[in-house]
């Protein structure tokens, strides 16, 4: 639609002679997105983008529609002008019924208890619509379900666990997953994850992160370990600006093309390879003549195993695969869009920091600390967030509940790695902002502060899409929060939000997969772990390794300042002490890794 009206000077002109245009970047101004998304589902039955709204000088939506193909585009301004100069009360009563309607679905459910047989009846609920063959959700196109499988992997149930490793298995083996760089794509276009469109997001790579660690912690399963460090890896080359932070996304189209720098044909393989290595990885990756993607393309699969195979086939593969990178290096590259995103910055802070531990990685580490780093500097002022930076300067967009509920997690998560009060102590100005600003007097929570822009609603959408809804990533915070401060007020708001959303976690557990998560951590204590020494390392790897649902894990020395979870736990005699508590209330302390891990297991 870009290239078809709004390049088209013609167009322009008729768009310039009755309307005033408005262009909004969705990541930037997420509550502008969501009020006229809900409108345009409301009126057409879907949604999708391009999104297409007319409304009135004061923001009333009165006609809305997606992709409108040039002739009916202009068919449409012409149509939409005539009404506005010759109906216009007509026009306006539309909106006026419009706004009427979007405000009375606003989310006002009061809270019930979660349970539970809530959450085992949302499994089950999952089984039944799982793809036994590909893995995954539903049919094409088929994005990758990382916040349900975050859910069913905090399960801890066999059967449940075995359907996340499949489809993780499945998705990291596909085109979804970028067999040469690292990273994984946006979506797949057919069932099997075989061609991606091509777009790589910050979001999914962080949410994905996690899931790869987690599998990983859960299963020892080699795979799981190699495609979170590529991901990781991949984060760190690719995604970070030169402030410390990470980028939002690097573009589908190389020079206009969609998938220009990734695919690849049997001759681009012999010549870069030679005609033996050549022909061997057409058949690893799934290469043929015919091609699996446009013009005798086609987008690398990994068709047999490779990481727990002969140790000459890994090598021959890894070698391979260096050799393409290089070459592929000197393709043209898609464009990065470098804006920081205060919650995509939030979600991968995390993956990386609990990377960094389960897979001893320094580096990692280091990045998340250092993107903490500018979150903190450039975007948080007072308690306040603003959502977007670049070039290490804040933009205008002020942070919606999802900024503050994942950068509250970021920071209790490098709390966690770093032993340092201080992020706590950002962890707790955004909560008390998130609290105090965002509530809607029932437990639950807008998306907009109370003091933000006026819309023509106030958008409060409580399910999770593509990102953790602003209530989910919230209430994942607050639990983590209380659980390294023992501040049970916090926790008690988490349980009122999760509590507003209990119907959705039953019959819709698709759209609240990080919720669910969630409340699998909540219900589960999480445990809080605490180790004291001076050399905490033998015990801390057995906690890192046996911890369960979100469990919350410090080391440090006895009374460690701004460390509620170590105050008054000291060592027993000389040696490394563990604590396994919930709620605070402590287990006895033990000082060996056989101890702990039955207490633990």
């Amino acid at each position: 639609m870009a290239h078809e009206s709004f390049e088209d000077e013609a167009v322009g002109r008729l768009v310039n002679q009755g309307f005033v245009a408005i262009k909004v970047d969705r990541e930037e101004r997420p509550d502008v997105d969501a009020v006229y998304m809900t409108a345009t589902q409301a009126m057409t039955g879907q949604g999708g983008w391009p999104m297409t709204v007319f409304a009135t000088p004061d923001g009333q939506p009165f006609y809305c529609g997606t992709y409108f193909p040039k002739p009916q585009f202009v068919a449409l301004l012409n149509a939409v002008k005539d009404a506005w100069d010759n109906q216009r009360e007509a026009v306006l009563a539309q909106g006026r019924t419009v706004v009427e309607a979007l405000r009375s679905n606003v989310l006002s459910a009061e809270p019930k208890g979660v349970t539970p047989e809530m959450l085992a009846r949302a499994a089950r609920t999952l089984s039944k619509s799982y793809d036994q063959v590909h893995g995954g959700f539903g049919g094409a196109p088929k994005f990758p379900p990382h916040m349900l499988l975050l859910f069913m992997l905090r399960r801890d149930e066999a059967d449940v666990v075995e359907m996340a490793r499949h489809t993780a298995e499945a998705m990291g083996r596909g085109g979804l997953f970028d067999q040469v760089g690292g990273g994984f794509h946006r979506y797949t276009v057919d069932q099997t994850w075989t061609v991606p469109h091509f777009e790589k997001m910050l979001y999914d790579n962080a949410l994905l992160l996690r899931v790869y660690t987690e599998l990983y912690r859960l299963t020892a399963d080699p795979f799981s370990l190699r495609i979170a460090q590529d991901v990781a890896g991949w984060l760190r080359r690719e995604m970070r600006t030169k402030e410390g932070g990470f980028a939002s996304a690097l573009d589908a189209d190389t020079n206009g093309v969609e998938g220009l720098t990734y695919a690849w044909n049997p001759a681009q393989l012999r010549e870069v390879l030679g005609d033996e290595d050549g022909a061997w990885a057409a058949d690893l990756f799934g290469v043929t003549e015919a091609g699996n993607f446009e013009h005798g393309l086609s987008v690398l699969r990994l068709m047999r195993d490779v990481d727990d195979a002969a140790p000459e086939v890994t090598e021959r593969w890894r070698t391979i695969r260096a050799r393409l990178k290089d070459v592929r290096d000197k393709r043209p590259q898609p464009p990065r869009d470098d804006k920081v995103v205060a919650a995509w910055n939030g979600l991968a802070i995390t993956a990386l920091a609990e990377y960094s531990r389960v897979c001893k990685d320094d580096a990692a580490r280091t990045a998340a600390i250092e993107a903490g780093e500018l979150l903190a500097r450039v975007h948080v002022d007072s308690g306040r967030l603003k959502r977007v930076s670049r070039d290490g300067k804040a933009g205008d967009p002020v942070g919606v509940l999802e900024d503050y509920g994942c950068v509250a997690e970021a920071f209790c998560a490098l709390h966690q790695i770093t032993g340092d009060g201080r992020w706590l102590r950002e962890a707790k100005g955004l909560l008390d902002t998130a609290l105090a600003r965002f509530g809607n007097g029932k437990g639950g929570f807008f998306d907009t502060a109370d003091d933000a822009e006026r819309l023509v609603t106030r958008p409060a959408d409580p399910t999770d899409n593509a990102t953790p809804s602003g209530l989910s990533s919230l209430a994942g915070a607050l639990i983590t929060y209380t659980a390294l401060t023992g501040e049970t007020a916090y926790r008690e708001a988490a349980e009122r939000a999760l509590g507003t959303i209990a119907p959705l976690l039953e019959t819709h557990v698709r759209f609240a997969g990080y919720a669910a998560a969630a409340t699998e951590a909540m219900l589960s204590g999480p445990y809080e772990i605490a180790i004291a020494g001076h050399d905490p390392t033998e015990l801390l790897d057995a906690a890192v390794k046996l911890a369960r649902k979100g469990a919350v894990i410090v080391a440090g020395r006895p009374d460690q300042p701004g460390v509620p979870l170590l105050a008054d736990r000291p060592m027993i005699g000389n040696s490394a002490t563990a604590y396994v508590c919930r709620g605070f209330v402590c287990d006895r302390p033990v000082t060996t890794t056989v101890e702990l891990a039955t207490v633990l297991t």
